[in-house]
């Protein structure tokens, strides 16, 4: 799959712009707050919808303007257009060759990015929930019954928790409809966990390939599914927790408290790993990430990768250029704010690609 050609209008700082995109391989240098990221999250935006670095769409509107759209011209045997509007006070236009989704998760899937950022150290350093949000993204990409699935569990656990709430301040409980929503988390919750478990199966030699390659097989690390529902049922579980359910008004039993574990052979990532070998991690994680799409979908994703050479040593920075610049893997996008480092290293590993200088929401080619 490619991106031929992006189109932008008030999307953040950029008024106006038109990129054709020829290669596998782009790089976007210039200095910090150049710009260099919003375009990856404009391209993000194409894939899943919506972009990562806020959670409100009309943050990305163009200071002093009331709209922003992004086209892109992808290219996957066939060529499509895809088209996203925000408009302040306006439903969200999202459509495909002209033909408006009834639903946005209809398009989750059919041009899949994987995104490298600085953004990722939140998958070590947050709680379960960023780590469980992170794999459910991925899961979701690749499997629509999964997605189905974790939309139909999160609505039936906000419901369940707002009948929590008001059977607090009622001092007053009705059991069957608890058990009515407990009946639908339990149903959805083993068709998440059941997936969940036979994903973690697959990714984890994925995983570990990717680290291997990336730290010379120095060290080793460890990725572990954990869930509550291992040991108990959903439904005797969300029987068993209730009356402390009642007393914290929130559903504390359930895979919606699932996690994943990120360590080495001897101790945890967040305490014991260094800012490297936590990059590192990550980086792994999300080339996995890339070779479960394609094994899925049959063609490889987009990767973004904003200002990967923090933090990597030079060594393990020409690693992942490497992979990334095999003929069968997919386009890639790649920031950095030191134009000369990535000249050099471009020539030194002899990486082809398109070169384009960043600079205030203005882009020009760059010769390599």
């Amino acid at each position: 799959m490619r991106l031929n050609r992006l189109q932008l209008s008030n999307f953040k700082n950029y008024e106006e712009l038109e990129l054709k995109f020829p290669s596998q391989i782009n790089f976007l240098l210039g200095l910090n707050g150049s710009g260099k990221t919003n375009l990856l999250e404009a391209i993000y935006y194409l894939s899943a919808t919506k972009g990562f670095s806020v959670s409100s769409d009309t943050q990305n509107i163009k200071h002093g303007k009331d709209f922003f759209f992004i086209k892109g011209e992808f290219e996957n045997d066939k060529t499509h257009d895809v088209f996203c509007q925000v408009q302040a006070g306006r439903k969200k236009v999202f459509r495909e060759d002209s033909r408006d989704y009834e639903k946005l998760s209809d398009h989750i899937g059919r041009y899949p990015v994987v995104l490298i950022s600085p953004l990722d150290v939140d998958l070590v350093k947050e709680s379960s929930d960023a780590r469980r949000k992170f794999f459910d993204q991925m899961i979701a990409q690749v499997d629509h019954v999964y997605l189905e699935a974790l939309m139909e569990y999160h609505h039936a656990l906000k419901q369940r928790n707002a009948l929590l709430k008001m059977f607090a301040e009622q001092n007053k409980v009705d059991y069957q409809m608890i058990d009515l929503y407990d009946q639908q988390l339990s149903r959805t919750g083993k068709v998440l966990y059941e997936k969940r478990s036979a994903f973690a199966g697959e990714f984890l030699p994925l995983f570990n390939k990717a680290y291997a390659l990336l730290v010379d097989e120095q060290e080793e690390a460890t990725l572990t599914y954990s869930s509550s529902v291992e040991l108990s049922t959903m439904e005797e579980g969300l029987r068993q927790s209730l009356k402390k359910d009642l007393i914290l008004q929130r559903t504390t039993f359930g895979i919606h408290r699932d996690d994943y574990v990120f360590g080495f052979a001897h101790g945890e990532l967040k305490r014991l790993g260094s800012q490297g070998q936590q990059k590192s991690f990550l980086v792994a994680v999300k080339l996995a990430q890339v070779e479960v799409i394609k094994a899925h979908l049959g063609f490889s994703p987009m990767l973004l990768l904003d200002d990967i050479f923090d933090k990597l040593d030079d060594t393990r920075i020409a690693r992942l250029l490497q992979v990334v610049s095999k003929k069968n893997y997919g386009q890639s996008f790649i920031t950095d704010a030191g134009p000369e480092r990535t000249l050099a290293m471009m020539k030194e590993l002899k990486i082809p690609g398109d070169v384009y200088e960043v600079d205030g929401g203005r882009v020009k080619p760059r010769k390599a």
